[in-house]
């Protein structure tokens, strides 16, 4: 299995001001797997401390916290000699010993040389909390599930060869769109969660991999008790309960009575946070202008929230696979849609996504800052093209350019550009489709 983070772990590895790296995203999203064969990779060696089965190590950080003393300890301890440049320090389940997250500021300033890489389950909900961790002394990297690319490279390597073989300036056959397609809808079943995908690769067994999603959205609700903290345990689960009602109604903005009948926002405000911080869902905010930048622009009380995973999403709502493979109906299949291209651009993009719904009647699904021009986005699950609301924003605002995700090829026709679903995560067919102005995109 590859993934897109090697190149920026290697990056990392290379950097001159390189500071202890720690991972952060939800559970499940193969942290773990990553680091560890970042390590076999590039090290000469690797010393693997887990804090949740290891229990003995937090006493260990709890006696000193000069590294060159928790270096010599670490090393008898493992039997592996621990040397600058040539061995990579993994710290796993790091939030389960606060000392050894704390120790990273002191690896920073007194042993720079040392590569550390520290990561956790719900890391993000600690992280979250400026006291808990060393702001500034570390370097943060968000880990997010398989990408449609990834996905391809895992599962099908010869149709990944073609994907990576598209050009923005070149028409996509439609015998290559057909299967391309089709390899979508399959990621939409499968998840791009590194263990369902694995067992896909390797078994090709539908009912394995829906129990595995399962497992993991059974985990998650595990986890709200396990380290739900000074948030209410039951406020979270309601809060996660809701997101399949919450992206099944017409406007899918997040609303606080879904969750509770009467409930106001002061009542589930942290449960949100908790969630997004956990990354188990991501939150985008309307605009009240889609002007530039957007940030400014952005509306604290307005917002969507979307799942971690589009193939969680669909086990979630128990939505059954002929659903999705013949292109049937179902109430969230849009926000599902939408989910997946969210997926997509996450950590790709120079600034966050928003989206713009002025009204009850209209909306544009994501509205994406690129080089100081405002980019109008729609996402359509098959090949029809009205969009009122699209056609709407076009004529009001004249966006230098407007793209549309849908079923229908790559098409790119004035300043309105097609791109199949697809090519969400292919940021140089979106750079292409915006005229190739020059920004710069990952």
């Amino acid at each position: 299995m590859e993934r897109r983070a090697m190149t920026v772990l290697a990056a990392w590895k290379a950097r001159k001001d390189r500071k202890p790296l720690v991972l952060r995203g939800a559970r499940q999203v193969g942290k773990t797997w990553l680091m560890r064969e970042f390590g076999r990779r590039f090290y000469e060696n690797v010393v693997y401390c887990n804090f949740d089965e290891a229990t003995g190590l937090k006493s260990l950080f709890a006696q000193t916290k000069e590294p060159a003393r928790i270096l010599e300890l670490l090393s008898l301890l493992y039997g592996e000699p621990i040397r600058a440049g040539r061995t990579l320090l993994l710290f796993d389940e790091v939030q389960e010993c606060p000392d050894a997250l704390n120790a990273l500021k002191y690896f920073r300033e007194q042993a720079p040389e040392q590569h550390i890489i520290a990561a956790g389950s719900l890391l993000g909900t600690y992280l979250a909390e400026p006291y808990s961790y060393p702001v500034g002394q570390v370097d943060l990297l968000s880990i997010y599930p398989l990408t449609f690319a990834e996905f391809l490279t895992a599962v099908d390597e010869k149709l990944a060869c073609i994907y990576d073989a598209l050009k923005p300036d070149n028409e996509i056959p439609e015998a290559f769109h057909e299967r391309l397609m089709a390899s979508y809808r399959q990621y939409l079943i499968i998840s791009g969660m590194p263990e369902c995908v694995a067992a896909w690769a390797d078994e090709r067994d539908p009912r394995r991999v829906r129990e595995l999603q399962h497992a993991i959205l059974a985990l998650y609700e595990h986890d709200f008790t396990k380290h739900n903290r000074r948030v209410n345990a039951a406020r979270i689960l309601m809060v996660y309960r809701s997101i399949i009602p919450q992206l099944s109604r017409e406007s899918e903005k997040f609303t606080y009575g879904i969750v509770k009948k009467g409930a106001r926002a002061r009542e589930f405000e942290e449960a949100v946070e908790w969630l997004v911080s956990a990354g188990i869902l991501h939150r985008i905010y309307n605009v009240s202008k889609p002007g530039y930048p957007l940030k400014a622009y952005e509306m604290q009380s307005h917002f969507k929230l979307f799942f971690l995973d589009a193939g969680l999403l669909g086990t979630m709502g128990e939505v059954e696979n002929e659903a999705i493979l013949f292109d049937k109906e179902f109430p969230f299949k849009g926000a599902m849609i939408e989910n997946f291209v969210l997926q997509q651009f996450l950590g790709r993009l120079p600034a966050q996504p928003h989206y713009y719904a002025p009204d009850a009647q209209h909306e544009i699904d994501f509205l994406l800052q690129l080089h100081g021009e405002i980019v109008p986005v729609e996402v359509k699950a098959g090949t029809m093209k009205q969009a009122t609301s699209f056609k709407r924003f076009v004529e009001k605002y004249h966006p230098k350019m407007a793209v549309r995700y849908s079923a229908r090829n790559y098409r790119v026709d004035g300043a309105f550009a097609n791109l199949p679903l697809y090519l969400a995560g292919r940021m140089d067919f979106l750079q292409m489709a915006c005229h190739g102005s020059g920004f710069s995109l990952k």
